[in-house]
């Protein structure tokens, strides 16, 4: 029996190998990394990394004591060229060498979208994926003063804020008319701009990159739309990524912006499994088809597939959640608030403590919250609960949200 192969050991792959595993599974499970190191965090590697306030063995996800304790094959420095779905086995390593499966779960994630402007291939130009990613920004930065972020999405605004705190200059280019456009409202991107701004980094909006100009191969400025030169020691790129799924496309399985698959993980092919960054998924929360880039949509996705790889029910069902440290900032995200027709805060903004919340129709959608931890834990409850409090109710201080909530739990006791 060939069992279980898992391809890509982050989070989604470890979670739906672990799952499966404690969920019944017996046959032999297979985890397949490109990389030669041990699963590890890749949040933090924007962050805490880069400020040398975690080691890099302190990233490691799991040890391999655990994974021999789970009975789980790890194989490391593995490249898997393509999926023989009529045969089950996978080509691996490009010597061909095959592997077999009975079962099999694609969790390759994502890879960084690649600016296609002119002198984007010089040296100096760099983006963050992987560790081996943030080793080299990490050097970089020791000698670098003068650092441009291209893009003002999560990657963006966190490498800046780790430049700033180094005491580099910074400046941020964003071609949208505000900062996490597509994450967050305007009234928490006005913040977001603000507190960049007081901490110096130059926040450029409405602009884009026309070109990177360097000499003896060595980028040194970028230019640009408006005819704007900016010098730069170092560029970072974090303008959003694409999908890995190009193995389940070879495959000819159905892929629309990432593998589609349903609320169990399981592919157009009834023993093929995805979860994570690289799969598209309708999410009831979001009232459309999505694919979603985080820790926790990477782990709910992958238990769902790792209980039906098992034989077990367990659709993904999770209310989906974000989060990202900026200075003394944490920004927390529980739901999807596109589409929202009105919304009401809680908290100033002055003081730094302020949740925006949103509806759809009247109805509670999503959270975002700056240094409030507490409304997203209620907020979880009541999205996943189906409860919304009024507008006027979310933003008085002193309505309590367990008068809501209590109901509930009393019903689960």
């Amino acid at each position: 029996m060939s069992g279980l192969v898992v391809i890509g050991a982050s989070y989604a792959g470890v979670q739906a190998a672990l799952t499966a595993r404690e969920s019944g599974y017996a046959g032999r499970i297979t985890l397949i990394a490109d990389e030669h190191l041990l699963p590890y965090q890749r949040p933090p590697l924007s962050k805490d990394f880069l400020l040398d306030k975690v080691t890099q063995d302190g990233l490691v996800l799991r040890d391999e004591a655990f994974f021999k304790l789970k009975q789980i094959d790890l194989m490391l420095e593995t490249r898997v060229h393509a999926i023989d779905r009529h045969a089950r086995r996978l080509s691996i390593n490009g010597n061909n060498t095959t592997l077999g499966f009975d079962k099999l779960f694609i969790g390759t994630g994502s890879h960084a979208r690649h600016l296609t402007v002119p002198g984007a291939k010089l040296d100096g130009v760099c983006y963050l994926r992987s560790i081996r990613d943030a080793l080299d920004l990490k050097q970089r930065l020791q000698g670098a003063a003068e650092i441009v972020v291209i893009g003002g999405g999560f990657i963006g605004l966190e490498v800046a804020a780790s430049a700033s705190k180094l005491g580099k200059k910074v400046t941020l280019i964003e071609s949208a008319s505000r900062l996490l456009e597509r994450a967050v409202s305007p009234f928490v991107s006005q913040y977001l701009l603000d507190l960049h701004t007081r901490h110096g980094v130059d926040i450029r909006l409405n602009q884009s990159i026309a070109s990177i100009g360097g000499e003896n191969g060595k980028a040194s400025f970028v230019t640009t739309t408006d005819g704007t030169r900016l010098t730069a020691d170092l560029i970072l790129v974090g303008i959003g990524g694409v999908p890995s799924d190009q193995l389940a496309r070879d495959a000819q399985l159905a892929c629309t912006n990432g593998i589609v698959v349903d609320d169990h993980g399981i592919t157009s092919d009834p023993d093929i499994y995805a979860a994570g960054d690289c799969a598209n998924h309708y999410n009831a929360h979001a009232g459309d088809w999505v694919r979603l880039e985080s820790v926790q949509n990477a782990q709910d996705q992958a238990k769902a597939a790792g209980l039906a790889i098992a034989g077990k029910t367990g659709p993904y069902d999770s209310v989906p959640r974000f989060w990202s440290d900026q200075y003394d900032a944490k920004l927390q995200t529980v739901g999807i608030s596109r589409n929202f027709n009105r919304h009401a805060v809680r908290g100033s903004r002055e003081s730094g403590q302020f949740s925006v919340f949103y509806y759809r129709q009247d109805k509670l959608c999503a959270v975002d919250s700056i240094n409030r931890a507490g409304d997203q834990m209620a907020a979880r409850r009541l999205i996943g609960g189906g409860m919304s409090p009024t507008p006027e109710q979310a933003a008085d201080l002193s309505f309590d949200f367990k008068s809501l909530l209590t109901p509930v739990k009393a019903a689960s006791d």
